[in-house]
């Protein structure tokens, strides 16, 4: 069916420049330039200006545009608008290429810096739009300055575009190359339709469990979120725009999020405060995104506060770390709402007026979903309370922002857009990613892999027959996805193997009710192996905000318990009663507490969520088509009151004197903890293979190095087993004596290696110096001298050890 397509007059996409006749509407243009105050976009002596010329520098092209700008242009540009504007979004399906032109004309003269863009609609109608938004701006106001374009990005395009893993099992792969290849998928496919900023990467660590949105980070640790970070931002932002300046250094602008302390809120509340000090600000929190976002266009602030200070009006923070000692110089915004929230959350400020000065003083820009309160600005700067040099750093960022994108050149959709989304390419990177970011955790007796000619499965549990995608996905993006069902199906057609599936659900994610348990039992009596799959679930960004749905992770969703729910328990119980060989797959978005599963299943997977090609990866890793090489980003507690559980705790921070309570229900008394002990079930870095490595010949580049010196480590890998297996050389270090209480372990290195069954490899691991350093008690970085000693393994195993002297 052939779409109208209505175009109203976009004033005939003509630059109609409207002569001011009132001084106060040109206030803070510059007066006395280069150019007149009739004509802003121009020279007087005729030459191209500055800013138009794609040949100039960055910084001469922003500072020859901001004297040009009115302040309320300026303020314009530090508003987040919305494609709503002038688009009627509210039916996804809906083809309609026709734009409201009162309401694009008001959305760009208030709010159009940025543009919100994360929708839901066809190709071609969300082209149009952004067509429309872009020409208006650039050919139909004075100086012609482009809009960011902005949407979600955390694991693929969310507007009907390839969904990779959530970012949990991303960080899961421990592999920089294919996080950096998803993210630059993801890029491509946004790119085409004219998006030009996503929200992504998140950086918050993930050390209270509790909290909804562990699923949007890459796990608990500094160091791997920081790696994984840097890969993710380099990967998305790597490449320029067709058709662009020279000068222009990226393609899509990536954001770091959320600035800073967000991931670790009281009781694991959303938005809740964050308690800590400089020390563990520093230490902790501040050095993800130091690796990782100092290149990259822009950052996100966080919601909460740290040590009694939003985040978002944190001047410590904002400007004293990341704009003076960082020299960051590119966009930061708030979160959705954020600023408000000053005012009827933080209770810091009374009005709107306070809230925005507030925000602006730390030379950050305001998102939508609150009540504009940057809509104040231009009043009070007439007023005196707001200095015109706040407005004016941060339109600074913004701009710098735009013309690293290379926007004043082009701007625009490409015509064949269609051609960069859901390409062979970007399939082979989901398949890898898929099958990657898979841990095995257990495999008692090598119950996995599979026989392909093994008589019969029963596919067991509420996951068999579910795609299950994380949080910050489209509506009815699960229907690109491949259940365990149709992948266990598909995989075994693959191989012309006679392998029956017997499945049966077993019982409700959401439900006490057991009266399922019976089919899955029959279900397992009838096969050779029983595989049962539960976990924890999320839901798509419509309905994870709507009333009536329910979901035990995503943004907003806290818990207090970390074991399953409902009758997920009883169901593995009575399986495995069975007596056949069971083999527990958790699908989920954090760790799931469950001792009981750890103790007695025959074999354990997890799966965080995964992407489209996630049912098909099971079935591959669980018939052994592919050799599992994913490590836990995170530790597994053995239930919600042994949290934290993080494994670069501070010495002395876990005494152990655990106690138990036995299956015959027989109290066990200890001290830490009287009934429970408070090491993790599975700890940070452990993941299995199919094949067995040994380690050898381990040796420092220099066994004794100054303080500024940097240093690798290197070992030989050898595969003893019988398969060719990925493996993760992990690096950890202790600073045995310091002047402040240091980790009793912390990753300083990691590479991921592919061997063949019989072969080694060597592996040689740079470190650098800034790794071994700690803040002071004087407050600054130092690396003092001392024995640091060096092990290669997971967080609770030890393959290899030395020792390094720093004098």
């Amino acid at each position: 069916m052939a779409v109208e397509k209505k175009f109203l007059p976009l004033l005939a996409f003509v630059t109609v420049l409207v002569p001011f006749t009132a001084a106060e509407n040109l206030l803070g243009v510059r007066d006395g330039m280069h150019f007149s105050l009739e004509a802003r976009a121009a020279n007087k002596d005729g030459s191209v200006p500055t800013y138009k010329n794609p040949k100039a520098s960055i910084e001469a092209r922003v500072n020859d545009l901001l004297p040009r700008m009115t302040v309320e242009e300026k303020v314009a540009q530090l508003i987040q608008g919305d494609l709503n504007g002038w688009m009627n979004l509210t039916d996804p399906l809906d083809n309609t290429l026709v734009y409201n032109q009162t309401g694009l004309q008001e959305m760009m003269r208030l709010k159009g810096g940025s543009i919100w863009a994360g929708y839901l609609t066809p190709y071609e109608k969300f082209s149009y739009a952004v067509n429309v938004g872009q020409r208006y701006l650039m050919e139909n106001t004075t100086l012609g300055i482009p809009a960011l374009i902005q949407s979600e990005g955390l694991h693929g395009f969310t507007n009907n575009g390839t969904i990779f893993p959530s970012p949990i099992g991303l960080a899961a792969s421990f592999d920089t190359d294919l996080v950096s290849k998803v993210a630059s998928v993801t890029a491509t496919e946004a790119e085409g339709l004219g998006i030009n900023h996503m929200f992504a990467p998140v950086l918050d660590l993930a050390r209270e469990l509790r909290w909804g949105r562990v699923e949007e980070g890459f796990g608990e640790d500094h160091f791997l979120t920081g790696e994984i970070g840097h890969a993710f931002v380099t990967g998305m932002q790597s490449g320029t725009r067709r058709n662009t300046s020279s000068t222009a250094i990226s393609r899509v602008a990536s954001t770091c999020k959320h600035f800073a302390a967000f991931g670790s809120p009281q009781g694991g509340l959303n938005l809740a405060q964050v308690s800590g000090g400089e020390r563990e600000l520093r230490t902790e929190y501040l050095r993800p995104f130091s690796r990782a976002c100092l290149e990259s266009l822009s950052i996100m602030t966080a919601y909460s506060s740290y040590d009694g200070i939003p985040a978002i009006a944190n001047t410590h923070l904002l400007t004293d770390i990341l704009r003076k000692e960082w020299g960051y110089k590119y966009w930061v915004t708030s979160d959705a709402g954020s600023v408000d929230l000053l005012i009827n959350l933080h209770g810091t400020c009374a009005t709107r007026e306070c809230a925005a000065k507030v925000t602006v003083d730390n030379f950050s820009g305001e998102m939508g979903g609150g009540t504009y309160t940057f809509l104040t600005l231009a009043d009070q700067v007439k007023a005196g309370t707001v200095s015109i040099n706040s407005i004016d750093e941060t339109v600074k960022t913004m701009l710098r922002t735009k013309f690293a994108l290379g926007l004043f050149e082009n701007p625009y959709p490409y015509t064949d857009y269609l051609s960069m989304i859901r390409t062979p390419e970007s399939k082979e990177v989901l398949h890898a990613a898929d099958a990657e970011s898979i841990v095995l955790l257990e495999n008692r007796a090598n119950t996995l892999p599979l026989s392909t000619s093994i008589g019969s499965v029963a596919l067991l549990g509420p996951h068999a027959n579910r795609v299950s995608f994380g949080d910050y996905v489209f509506f009815n993006a699960t229907n690109n996805g491949i259940t365990p069902l149709d992948g266990f199906k598909q995989h075994l057609a693959s191989v012309s193997s006679s392998t029956k599936i017997n499945y049966a659900e077993g019982s409700k994610l959401w439900s006490n009710d057991e009266s399922e348990i019976a089919a899955a039992v029959e279900a397992a009596q009838n096969s050779d192996v029983a595989v049962v799959l539960v976990g924890t679930w999320s839901l798509d960004q419509t309905l994870l905000w709507t009333p009536g749905t329910n979901a035990t992770t995503g943004e907003h969703v806290d818990l207090s318990d970390l074991g399953l729910v409902g009758a997920q328990l009883a169901l593995v119980k009575a399986v495995k009663a069975v007596g056949k060989p069971t083999v527990v797959v958790f699908v989920s978005g954090k760790p799931v507490a469950e001792p009981w599963i750890q103790q007695y299943a025959d074999a354990v997977i997890q799966q965080f969520y995964p992407g489209e090609q996630g049912g098909l990866s099971l079935a591959e890793v669980i018939f052994g088509a592919v050799n599992p090489s994913g490590k836990l980003p995170i530790s597994f507690p053995r239930s919600v009151g042994t949290t934290p559980v993080f494994y670069n705790y501070l010495k002395g921070s876990r005494p152990l004197d655990p106690g138990s309570v036995m299956d015959d229900g027989t109290l066990m008394f200890g001290h830490q903890y009287v009934l429970d002990s408070p090491v993790p079930l599975w700890s940070f870095g452990h993941g299995l293979s199919y094949t067995t490595f040994n380690y050898t010949d381990i040796k420092l580049s220099s066994s004794t190095i100054g303080r500024n010196q940097d240093f690798s480590v290197s070992v030989t890998v050898h595969n003893t087993g019988p398969v060719a297996g990925k493996e993760v050389v992990q690096v950890y270090m202790t600073d045995v004596l310091s002047s402040v209480v240091t980790p009793t372990q912390q990753l300083i290195g990691f590479k991921k290696v592919d061997i063949p069954a019989g072969e080694s490899t060597v592996v040689t691991i740079p470190v650098t110096s800034a790794q071994l350093a700690v803040w002071t008690v004087q407050g600054k970085w130092a690396v003092e001298a001392g024995v640091f000693a060096i092990k290669i393994g997971t967080s609770d195993q030890v393959f290899a050890n030395t020792t390094l002297t720093v004098s």
